[in-house]
């Protein structure tokens, strides 16, 4: 038994994938990660963007081009072969796990961020062109964005909400969440996971904090906070929640996103082993995998308890007092998050050829 394996059996949290490529599923390597444990996989623009530079695509996309492809269109149609293959790799997961596990998540245009008719839109056009029931499409949790996650979910389409940062999106994502899923005839058919991205809050609070004691401090107490969130958002004691999860309906798990470390003095697996929580996801990078199948210490490790939720909003409480605005922060790393991904799809646009 892996690592992989341990952190769902033991802790259940599922480990998914952070990338996808042509490469991953010719080589075998994908089909070996799942093996080892791996029971999802996730994309997203940055991904592809790498993805595209290698040469997998050359052959293909000369043959699409010349049939008189635009470039976007060109990509489409590859992205969606490559997702429909990770969806067919997962697929026995997604079975045995009773539809909770095995999902390959395909994000919507970046540049939609901000057009919730539009997401819908090609929300819809995405899940009918993929046509596998283990699709995710990712939409961003920006405020503007937020009833195109309500529509798509009513519309019975599984959604990965991606790019939350702060405490107050993560309740609204949440709302969304219930408003579309109660419009649902079955609600149980429908699964969905809200992205909390941990890492670059770290980045990003470092250089602020005046004092070294606070630095890598922000990142996971602030993620233990959302997931106090969770559990109070999808407990029996919920009313809405309550009267959903008696018709069938699942819960929207929170999903770790950006949890390789960025700062090479904090330990590997910091974003791992410091967010074992029960009926989670964590998304994680191949360096990331490898370095839980090589040397994770979860035998040493505990779920998180309702205390530590407790000292977490105590050390953002401490980071408040020291000048370290979290609303702020939040903003800004939505902004960049967005302004990431649209950089990413178009710099890949713009080389392919």
């Amino acid at each position: 038994m892996s690592n992989l394996h341990v952190l769902y059996d033991k802790f259940e949290v599922s480990p998914w994938l952070d990338n996808l490529s042509r490469e991953l599923i010719t080589t075998g390597k994908l089909q070996s990660y799942i093996d080892q444990g791996v029971r999802g996989l996730t994309s997203n623009p940055s991904i592809f963007e790498k993805a595209f530079a290698s040469g997998d695509y050359k052959e293909p996309l000369e043959v699409l081009l010349s049939q008189g492809k635009s470039k976007e269109e060109a990509y489409w149609q590859l992205a969606v072969e490559d997702i429909q293959s990770a969806c067919d790799l997962l697929k026995p997961v997604f079975e045995a796990s009773g539809h909770d596990d095995g999902y390959v998540s395909l994000e919507v245009t970046p540049e939609l961020a901000f057009d919730a008719g539009k997401t819908v839109t090609q929300a819809k056009d995405l899940w009918a062109r993929v046509d596998r029931p283990n699709l995710m499409i990712k939409i961003p949790a920006t405020e503007a964005c937020l009833p195109a996650i309500t529509e798509v979910l009513a519309s019975g389409i599984n959604v990965n909400v991606t790019l939350i940062f702060s405490l107050h999106r993560y309740l609204q994502v949440i709302n969304a969440f219930v408003s579309g899923v109660e419009k649902l005839e079955d609600p149980s058919l429908v699964r969905s996971v809200a992205s909390f991205f941990v890492s670059r809050v770290d980045t990003e609070v470092d250089e602020r904090v005046k004092d070294p004691r606070l630095s890598g401090l922000a990142a996971v107490a602030q993620a233990k906070a959302a997931y106090g969130i969770f559990l109070e958002s999808f407990s029996p004691y919920a009313e809405r929640w309550s009267a959903l999860e008696k018709r069938g309906a699942k819960a929207q798990r929170v999903l770790w996103a950006s949890t390789s470390t960025k700062n090479p003095l904090y330990p590997d697996l910091k974003y791992v082993e410091g967010l074992l929580t029960k009926n989670s996801v964590n998304t994680l990078p191949d360096a990331t995998i490898d370095a839980i199948l090589d040397h994770a210490k979860f035998e040493e490790a505990q779920s998180i308890s309702s205390a530590d939720i407790e000292e977490a909003h105590d050390q953002l409480a401490l980071l408040q007092a020291n000048g370290i605005n979290m609303v702020e922060v939040s903003a800004k790393l939505e902004k960049e998050g967005v302004e990431k991904f649209q950089e990413a799809f178009r710099n890949m646009l713009t080389a392919l050829n």
